[in-house]
């Protein structure tokens, strides 16, 4: 099954002409009201877009500040909610990742940026405190979504060798060590559930293993630091303590290897994991996004087993029948578009050419799951982040370098 490579131009150009203006944009179907300075699902993503639209030749820089426009047409959030998917963190990515090397927007990139260190410098003062008094971590102090893992992605793309990049590879690094009186569990083990909130269906916490709120998220963000020569104390060992807690949980499938999407405290005193098999093949809580992230960490650290496993995991999610079939919707989150656009990047720093093979299946599953949906202009769970990923596959680069907030690349 395939899709010849001019299709995807038409689909992504129609999907691109209906996220043009800022002014007509229809989000009945989003899934979360739009706002403004979210790159989840506000006009901030809609802007990524437009700038690697514009970028490859595709696009008119007109539409990128029109939706530049958009975004900053309110207050910009600072405070306890602001991110790197909210807020001054957002803005500030964005607005870099459209004007990098350029001279344009060069106050606004400075003036969000100040604001960005500052705020990660507050962070960081909450957590080193949160540590020092033995407890545990929410998983919004360390994540990609919302916490110091999203931050560090942010610091490691703008200025990887200021201080505060490697104030925030510290943290990551003191983050893996686990805490007094722990016993066995590892320092990210947090006593919430996975929506962030006490439940009964995890009365003691849990070890999340996701890339968009699990600790994939900071093993990647170390890796990609590796890659770029920062290097802080303790650093390779931050590393060896994720991939052996992962390795201690990777499970055996016909297709593949895969890694369970949290373990609670019964699992990890059992030493059993109860996830029957692999789930969704999705970027945030899957193997997929899982195994890029160790697929990177055997990389940078020159383990050649790793990366095989890693990449036979990936190459297992993308053809087998049963883990695709759970692939109901086209978003960059948890559906065609994230498994295509990990696929992807995975590919162009694969060992082998296998997984290059599986990019025309996986797009025409991503076509074929557009033509169901119903269009929203969301960048993780719509039409935005379907068409970037389309694009990419369809044009093979990311010249803007897009997809830095999803700690692929």
């Amino acid at each position: 099954m395939t899709t010849p490579r001019q299709t995807v131009a038409d689909i992504v150009d129609t999907l691109t002409r209906d996220l043009a203006d800022p002014a007509t944009i229809f989000t009945e179907h989003n899934h979360h009201p739009p706002v403004p300075q979210s790159l989840a699902n506000g006009a901030a993503g809609i802007v990524l877009l437009h700038a690697e639209r514009a970028r490859t030749g595709h696009g008119d820089p007109s539409t990128v500040h029109a939706w530049l426009a958009a975004a900053t047409n309110a207050s910009v959030e600072a405070g306890p909610q602001a991110s790197l998917f909210f807020g001054v963190p957002a803005l500030a990515y964005v607005i870099h990742t459209t004007a990098e090397g350029a001279a344009t927007y060069q106050h606004a990139r400075a003036t969000l940026h100040a604001a960005t260190t500052a705020l990660t410098r507050d962070r960081l003062n909450q957590a080193h405190t949160r540590i020092d008094r033995g407890e545990r971590p929410t998983l919004a102090e360390f994540d990609l979504i919302r916490g110091l893992t999203g931050l560090g992605a942010y610091h490691l793309r703008v200025d990887p060798h200021h201080k505060i990049t490697a104030d925030v590879l510290d943290y990551l690094v003191r983050l893996t060590e686990p805490l007094p009186n722990s016993g066995d569990l590892p320092g990210w083990w947090t006593d919430l559930a996975p929506n962030g909130r006490p439940s009964p269906h995890f009365p003691h916490g849990h070890s999340n293993h996701g890339l968009a709120h699990g600790i994939a998220g900071p093993l990647t963000v170390l890796s990609l630091a590796l890659r770029h020569g920062v290097v802080v104390d303790e650093h390779h060992q931050a590393i060896s303590r994720i991939c052996t807690w992962l390795d201690a949980w990777q499970r055996d499938h016909p297709a593949g290897p895969w890694w369970p999407r949290t373990i609670t405290l019964n699992e990890a005193q059992a030493g059993r994991c109860d996830q029957p098999g692999p789930l969704q093949p999705s970027w945030c809580y899957g193997t997929p996004g899982i195994a890029r992230a160790q697929q990177l960490a055997a990389i940078t650290t020159g383990d050649t087993a790793r990366q095989h496993t890693a990449e036979t995991a990936i190459l297992g999610c993308a053809t087998d029948p049963a883990q695709l079939a759970r692939i109901i919707d086209p978003s960059l989150c948890h559906g065609a578009a994230g498994l295509l656009h990990t696929t992807w990047r995975a590919a162009s720093d694969a060992a082998t050419s296998e997984l290059n093979a599986c990019l025309p299946h996986l797009t025409a599953l991503l076509v074929e799951r557009l033509e169901t949906a119903p269009r929203n202009s969301e960048l993780l769970e719509g039409s935005t982040g379907a068409a970037l990923a389309l694009h990419t596959a369809a044009t093979g680069t990311t010249r803007s370098g897009w997809d830095s907030c999803l700690l692929l690349a």
